[in-house]
Parts: structure tokens; sequence; C-alpha cells
């Protein structure tokens, strides 16, 4: 199944270079879009000598944003997004691809909980995705160990067809609302994590947890 690899950028210029490189060199059938959401770095140059990509320039709009705009000009049967910061590994969608063609399933979560060298950068991170993660499973019935992972590898006509409408971070619990509401069933398999600090880059914070869990809470009461 040919795969369609969704990478949303913004000022990642120490990294773009090396996962752009790393998605390449996975031994599988793909194509790689890049959105870059408005970078004020170098990051738009890199991008456009790189050979053998979908590249997208926009305005800065915010992750989900730019993972929607990648949406659209998608080709593969399955579609995954791949954050730019190094901290997953793109080897883990070979595995991923195969539960999804032998288990015949939609959907496939990559769990980094599940993983038996599973890494903390910071507690608060840890205990936020916790928190996301049971929420989910209160809310909609459903039982999977790390909501807020990036990597959720899904049948592109199925993604489209979630109509979605997040900007920002709140892509991961709007995707996970509306495939729970449809009962949808959600394989998840262990996955590598290497996370980076706040000094490193990660943007993601306190209030992209609230904005998170708000989300559940709106799609679940929602008609």
């Amino acid at each position: 199944m040919k795969l369609s690899v969704i990478i949303p950028v913004y000022n990642e210029e120490s990294t773009i270079a090396e996962i752009v490189s790393r998605v390449k060199a996975v031994p599988i059938e793909k194509e790689i879009i890049v959105v870059d959401d408005g970078s004020t770095d170098t990051t738009s140059k890199i991008l456009d000598g790189i050979d053998g990509l979908v590249v997208i320039h926009k305005e800065n709009g915010g992750k989900g944003s730019a993972i929607r705009e990648g949406l659209k000009v998608a080709t593969g049967l399955v579609t995954v997004i791949q954050d730019a910061d190094l901290e997953y590994d793109p080897n883990d969608f070979v595995t991923m691809l195969a539960v999804m063609e032998n288990e015949g399933v939609d959907v496939v979560y990559g769990s980094r909980i599940l993983h038996k060298d599973y890494k903390i950068s910071y507690r608060r991170y840890f205990w936020g995705g916790k928190l996301v993660t049971v929420v989910a499973n209160m809310l909609f019935g459903i039982s999977i160990t790390d909501e807020p992972t990036c990597y959720k590898m899904i049948k592109t006509a199925l993604l489209r067809s979630l109509n979605l409408t997040c900007t920002r971070f709140e892509f991961c619990p709007e995707v996970t609302a509306k495939i729970a509401r449809r009962k949808i069933k959600i394989m998840e398999v262990p996955i590598s994590y290497f996370p980076r600090t706040m000094a490193e880059g990660k943007k993601i914070n306190a209030w992209d947890g609230l904005e998170a869990v708000w989300t559940l809470i709106k799609y679940r009461v929602k008609k």
C-alpha cells in the first residue's frame, strides 16, 4: 500500500533535512508531503533544495491547518503524520503498515507507552498525555494507551471523510474523537520514542493539553 507521509514543519531548520532523509530511507512505497507552515528561519530554503518531495508553502496557521493542506494532495491509500523534530522513528511505518494489512483495519496508532524502553522527557508531558488518553477512553468507550501519539496511520479516504477543522495541536483529539464516534477499531503497536526538551525546540505546552481535553469533550456532546 502506498503511504502518504505528511510532515508539517515550522522553524525546523536544524532537523528537517535529517527527518526527510530518514523517511526516504524507509523501504516502502511512499510519497513525502512537507507543509511549511510559514517558517521564518531557513526551513523553506532547505526544503527547496531537496529532491523527491511535494512541498507546500503556506502562511502560519498551526499544525492542524498544515496537515489539512497536505491531506488535500495526498495520493497514497494510507496517510500518516510525521513530526519534524526527530522524536519518532519512521522505520516504525513498516510494522504499522503490516498490522494494517494483516489485521484488515483502517486505523493504526503507534503507542510510545507500549514500547518496553519508553522514555519520558518531562513528567508533565507524560501525565498530560495520560490525562488526554484517559479522557478519550472514558468519553468514547475505547481502550487505547497513547492518544496524543504523532503516529496515527489512517486510510486516506477515511481521514478525508472526517472533515477535519483543526488548526493547531487539536488535530490528534479531533481525529480520535471522530473515529471513535463511528465505532471504528483503533489498533495500537509499540513504537520508539526519543523525546526532546523545550530547549531543543519542543513546541507543545500546557494550554495545548487543555485544548485537547476540550476538543474531546466537544465532539462527545456534539450531535
